[in-house]
């Protein structure tokens, strides 16, 4: 709890210095800084006419005005400064958390932590969301309000949610029994008016969203997948089986629900998070400390736990996962990637008896998901866990799942044993020979050149992300950059799409960084990972409008290419349907679609998009495989960063790895004249 941290020291200072300043400022503005002393600076006084005749404003600048105005803002400073200090050498989040485990004020503290952890990641929001709006070319302070309030709601709930299943401020704690791990018989989940509890059941005239469970047993030392379109409630089961579906979601459960013997509908998630292990989707979304090894330890560390015998346990759980570097690392520095692992660690560290993931492959690199695969093999077959792993593609799971079941239509189906993954499912062992091939088969291509990279370099906080980089993309190609977490692909699109790293981009020959934004727009397309935070209208037709004007595009263009990339631009119904929707109410592989449709608004010459795939189940995979299709038929340089192989060897007639910053063979490319 106390050690030392410059960071919070110096945000303190920058702070205090801008109160004073601003302090200062506003007593200039309004003739507050004329008094004693030498006349520095004789602006006229200006009085404002009625009804705001009293107000004068500017006036003379002496030095004992300065002075006294700076006086008067030293308190407030102080204070300020006052406590960054004390943040610098007490780590408040753990003082917080500590005063959480009990007495008057536990409520309070709770409500501290949840707060305290959010602080930083509103910093975090603004930047994202304030870079989306640049890449969409937005301007003004309103385009960020409702993104931003957007983010800080999902995030505040996020960390709630991962506190109450890590038993953060559990008054008890409830100890497993020696009954089957999960057993949901004849369960109904709900959202929405229900019917009495009495006389529910799978057949019972339910209001709202359901999803029927009829037999969900799963014994010790077995893996499970569950697996199902985006939006068919796989996220909704899992949050039933920690508890938070009924005692944080508001949901209702019907049925017999039971953990180790454990009633789920009446015992929380914090009581049973002793043998209860969850890995959220988005857990990134859900941290609550400032370091890794703080992260990982931080539900013992919550319980009072022995520093050592905490440090043994995150050790422990570190080496287990692979994230043993990884300890000393900001929270926030971390990838997607590695905040998947470090989430699965946190969930370990207790030594769970039940271990419920949330699509843990989405994020992670080819190697990463061999590594999480053997380890959910071990955990359920040498060490007893029961284990429910909810996946979109469960075929790189399959080999090691001890059964399978299936979300369609509201109900939970078990697969029967033997039956073949469906070509969704399957995970293409050969993709990333495919994907060679595909670069051998298409390097003397004879398109146009469309975009030239020359040494690109970018660093980030001290660490180079992006190494000297040199890139080709040509007219009517997509292009894949492929390669482990952290290896900076994300950066490297970044740098193309706003230069102003080390470097050239030209596009058509013309340098991007000297372009205006609009011309920019026109040049170069970054759709972001975070590609929601690119929405901020209230429907898909309000969007396509100021996408239309900030491009100055033509009134309906982008409304046209989003409905063309669906399909649904001469179903007249699709049509209304899709345009009328809030944007939040679309699939996810929908809101993708409208993001590449946004961007593309000013007709851009390169597409670049990163992580086109992530959380998108079959059917919005084919919908924004298509839409890059399009794109690429249109003459665009299209470039993706994915850790997706199959998708990447489907598509893409180039795939490039990028590690450690560097760009490896095929990235630059000389066009051959046919």
């Amino acid at each position: 709890m106390f050690r030392f941290r410059a960071a919070p020291l110096r945000h303190a200072a920058i702070l205090a210095v801008g109160f004073i300043v601003v302090r200062v400022l506003y007593r200039v503005l309004f003739h507050g800084v004329d008094g004693n002393g030498v006349v520095l600076l004789d602006l006229p006084v200006v009085r404002l006419p009625a009804p705001f005749g009293h107000v004068t404003m500017l006036g003379p600048i002496t030095s004992g005005g300065l002075w006294t105005s700076i006086e008067s803002a030293l308190p407030i400073a102080a204070v300020i400064f006052a406590f960054g200090a004390i943040n610098a050498c007490v780590d408040l989040s753990k003082l917080f958390a500590r005063g959480a485990r009990g007495g008057p004020l536990r409520g309070a503290a709770r409500t501290l932590v949840i707060a305290w952890a959010t602080v930083p990641a509103l910093g975090d929001a603004v930047r994202e969301v304030a870079l989306a709006r640049k890449l969409r070319g937005s301007r003004g302070a309103a385009a960020l309000l409702v993104p931003l309030l957007e983010r800080t709601v999902e995030r505040a709930v996020a960390i709630a949610a991962a506190m109450e299943v890590r038993g953060f401020g559990a008054q008890r704690s409830v100890d497993a029994g020696s009954a089957t791990p999960i057993e949901f018989r004849e369960v109904v989940l709900a959202y929405g008016a229900c019917a009495d509890a009495a006389d529910a059941g799978p057949d019972a005239p339910i209001g709202g969203w359901t999803l029927a469970v009829d037999e969900f047993v799963v014994p010790a030392g077995s893996l499970v997948l569950v697996g199902g379109p985006t939006g068919s409630g796989k996220s909704t089961l899992l949050h039933a089986l920690s508890g938070l579906h009924t005692h944080f979601d508001d949901g209702e459960l019907h049925g017999s629900a039971r953990l180790a013997g454990v009633d789920r509908r009446t015992v929380p998630p914090r009581e049973t998070a002793g043998f209860v292990g969850v890995v959220l989707q988005n857990p990134r979304r859900g941290f609550a400390s400032e370091t890794v090894a703080d992260e990982i330890g931080f539900a013992p560390s919550a319980r009072g736990v022995v520093a050592s015998i905490v440090a043994a346990r995150v050790a422990e759980a570190a080496a287990r996962v692979g994230v043993t570097p990884l300890l000393g690392r900001d929270i926030r520095a971390l990838s997607a990637g590695e905040a998947t692992l470090v989430a699965i660690a946190a969930a370990l560290v207790e030594r769970p008896r039940i271990l419920l993931v949330d699509e843990p492959l989405a994020d992670l690199d080819a190697e990463a998901r061999l590594r999480i695969r053997a380890l959910l093999d071990s955990l359920a077959h040498e060490h007893g866990v029961c284990v429910v792993v909810a996946e979109h593609r469960v075929g790189e799971l399959a080999a090691v799942a001890d059964a399978r079941f299936d979300i369609r239509d509201g109900l939970v189906a078990r697969i029967a044993s033997g039956e073949a993954l469906g070509p969704e499912d399957e995970e293409d062992a050969s993709a990333g020979d495919r994907a060679s091939a595909g670069a051998r088969a298409t390097i003397a291509s004879t398109g146009e050149p469309r975009l030239e990279a020359r040494g690109v370099h970018v660093v980030l906080g001290g660490r180079v992300a992006v190494d000297n980089a040199s890139l080709d993309l040509n007219a009517g190609e997509i292009v894949a950059l492929a390669g482990p977490n952290g290896a900076g692909k994300s950066s490297l699109l970044l740098a193309l799409a706003l230069p102003n790293a080390a470097g050239a981009v030209r596009v058509g020959g013309v340098d991007v960084a000297h372009l205006r934004r609009r011309t920019r727009r026109a040049a170069i397309a970054l759709v972001p990972e975070a590609s929601d935070d690119l929405l901020c209208a209230t429907s898909a037709e309000d969007e396509c409008r100021r996408a239309d004007r900030e491009a100055g595009a033509a009134s309906g263009t982008t409304r046209a290419r989003f409905l063309a990339f669906l399909g649904a631009r001469d179903d007249a119904a699709a049509s209304a349907r899709l345009l009328a929707s809030h944007p939040r109410d679309l699939s996810t592989g929908e809101r993708r679609c409208l993001a590449i449709a946004i961007q593309l608004a000013a007709d851009a010459s390169v597409l670049l998009i990163d992580e086109p795939t992530r959380g998108l189940d079959a059917r919005a995979r084919a919908l924004v495989a298509a839409a890059l299709r399009a794109s690429a038929s249109d003459g665009r340089a299209v470039a993706i960063a994915t850790h997706d192989h199959a998708f990447a060897a489907e598509l893409a007639e180039r795939t490039i790895e990028m590690r450690d910053g560097r760009l490896g063979s095929g990235a630059q490319r000389t066009a051959v004249p046919s």
